[in-house]
């Protein structure tokens, strides 16, 4: 009588098939945990560029001339990387002096609906794609076009 050692293939492939399984759930995990933490911590660099920017310009009166460049040369900003998007993220002052925005973009549609639906304390207005948020549907796109201004008066 001949006896048979190891394992056959199907039972090869069927463990293959579960650590595949529990490979791409750990994988998915981690891509979560990562994308949450960079948006907490874009969070916590918005609440700081407020808090200096209130700072700095409150001396001056008003919040004319504010930009990311004057508020990395008064030492406000460390540099211009953006807290979370892309590279063309700018803090302009609203049109009268008595406020200021912090515009991102190039956000994906997950962080879009991250900060609408986490809208910062400190923020009295925002805008996603040209739209004022009300609460409601943020209005963002599928794609990673998207653009935030969280307006500061």
């Amino acid at each position: 009588m001949i006896t048979e050692r190891g394992a056959s293939m199907i039972e090869i492939i069927g463990v293959l098939a579960i650590a595949g399984l529990m490979s791409a759930a750990a994988i998915g995990m981690y891509n979560t945990i990562r994308n949450n933490q960079a948006r907490k911590i874009a969070s916590t660099q918005m609440d700081e560029i407020v808090r200096n920017t209130k700072m700095l310009m409150d001396m001056q009166g008003d919040y004319s001339g504010v930009s990311v460049g004057y508020l990395i040369s008064a030492g406000a900003l460390d540099n211009a990387n953006p807290p979370i998007g892309g590279d063309a993220w700018s803090v302009t002052p609203n049109f009268d002096g008595t406020g200021f925005a912090i515009n991102l973009t190039e956000l994906s549609s997950g962080e879009c609906e991250y900060f609408a639906t986490t809208r910062p304390d400190w923020a009295t207005r925002v805008v996603i794609n040209g739209s004022d948020y009300t609460g409601k549907n943020p209005n963002c796109f599928s794609s990673d076009i998207n653009q935030i201004s969280f307006f500061v008066e």
